[in-house]
């Protein structure tokens, strides 16, 4: 079944989540570092071990899964103890990659930046377990 991506930033993450979650099914957020313009890879050297295995995952899923990436910004951006994603009370990010899965409008599971690439927590996370 086809993945459908959406991408936000810190700047159009509140408008992009509102369209994301509206309909009422399970969908994934990656929280992701943003890429570095010099290179086109990301600042994070976990995110980008994670992304090629989420992306494989998520693709040959049999549903219909809409992904949104969350960009947190560059390092400095990150590492500020007051990002808005680290203090949020709904998503209380502590590194990148995270992988949340978003239903009834909650967070139903969510796999942390230690974690993100391993394939069989991924599935477990597809699956809601």
């Amino acid at each position: 079944m086809p993945l459908k991506i959406v991408d936000a930033t810190l700047s159009t993450f509140d408008q992009v989540f509102e369209k994301f979650k509206s309909e009422n099914k399970p969908k994934f957020i990656l929280f992701l570092a943003d890429k570095n313009p010099s290179t086109n890879l990301s600042w994070c050297p976990d995110c980008v071990d994670a992304e090629p295995v989420i992306y494989k995952k998520l693709e040959a899923s049999s549903d219909d899964l809409e992904l949104l990436r969350a960009y947190v910004g560059d390092r400095p951006t990150w590492r500020n103890p007051h990002h808005p994603w680290r203090v949020d009370s709904k998503f209380k990010l502590k590194g990148v990659p995270t992988l949340v899965r978003w239903e009834n409008d909650t967070i139903n599971g969510r796999l942390e930046d230690h974690e993100a690439h391993i394939e069989s927590k991924i599935d477990a996370l597809l699956n809601g377990n």
